[in-house]
């Protein structure tokens, strides 16, 4: 019985290395996640062309004009989404605030040719904002920085690189650690910064950013939970408005919140810069009907 026991000790501590190894080899292709195939239905966008630091082609959507002074929304979309189907809602973000908005491509999405991985992140958004800053003229005070999901963590780490405007967060994730602890792996939280290689941190971030943060989140979020939402705005060291849409899940916050979404962003970009931020107006909280 001895000997039995100890083989079950050895199988299942063999087991569980295998189980750590695979997350570690394959942990970038759970994270990103581009759509199978390559979208080819026709935008009612301005697609432009750009360049990575390190030679990579991409590309983004632009929706509205972006005239000298006008606000520029730099998108980031989540892990499992294509640019191009933000268009329509890009479309009425324009509409609605008069802003500029360019929806940033990641490489290995939507037939752009490389890897999506962590540090692939962080050089494609860099493009991104260098051509909006080089190519279209738009100053940084000009530019807002709105993430969803994966994105919002891109969008943090872009913002601690420059200052924007704002930071608009839909279901945001508070980091790449405490994603990772919801997966059924015992341990896996207390040993996750020995075998990652990502390192998303957006509570980490938007402490020590001075720009304001404004949050929105459904309530039914089954991908991340609504605390996570909080918990970034409630981290903020220049908190915006935490919006919270009751009854959307993970992708349908726009949808669900309806006028009470398109309110928050209307205000968020109508926002002035952080140092103006009143602490009445830092405190509130808004949840649609």
């Amino acid at each position: 019985m001895t000997h039995l026991l100890s083989y079950v000790a050895v199988g299942l501590i063999g087991l569980y290395a295998v189980v750590l190894l695979m997350l570690w080899h394959f942990q970038e292709r759970i994270l990103f996640q581009p759509p199978v195939g390559r979208d080819m239905s026709p935008v009612s966008a301005r697609q432009v062309r750009y360049q990575a630091s390190d030679g990579a082609d991409l590309f983004a959507f632009i929706v509205g004009d972006c005239a000298a002074g006008s606000t520029l929304v730099l998108v980031f979309h989540g892990n499992a989404e294509v640019s191009r189907w933000l268009v329509p809602w890009a479309s009425k973000l324009a509409r609605e605030t008069g802003s500029c908005v360019m929806l940033a491509e990641y490489r290995g999405y939507d037939g752009l040719v490389g890897a999506p991985t962590y540090q692939a992140s962080a050089l494609d958004a860099q493009a991104a904002l260098d051509y909006a800053t080089e190519s279209l003229n738009v100053a940084p005070t000009d530019i807002v920085l709105f993430g969803h999901s994966l994105g919002s963590a891109i969008a943090a780490e872009l913002a601690v690189k420059t200052r924007p405007r704002a930071l608009l967060l839909q279901a945001p994730f508070t980091s790449a650690r405490a994603m990772a602890s919801r997966m059924i792996v015992p341990g896996l939280r207390a040993i996750f910064r020995f075998i990652s290689r990502v390192h998303f941190d957006t509570i980490a971030r938007v402490r020590t950013l001075q720009v304001p943060v404004w949050v929105a989140h459904g309530d039914r979020d089954l991908v991340v939970p609504v605390r996570m939402g909080r918990e970034v705005f409630a981290a903020s060291a220049q908190p915006g408005e935490l919006f919270v849409a009751r009854g959307a899940g993970h992708n349908d916050v726009a949808e669900v919140g309806g006028e009470a979404y398109w309110s928050w962003l209307r205000r968020a970009l109508g926002s002035p810069r952080a140092h103006s931020v009143t602490p009445a107006a830092a405190a509130r909280t808004r949840s649609a009907p």
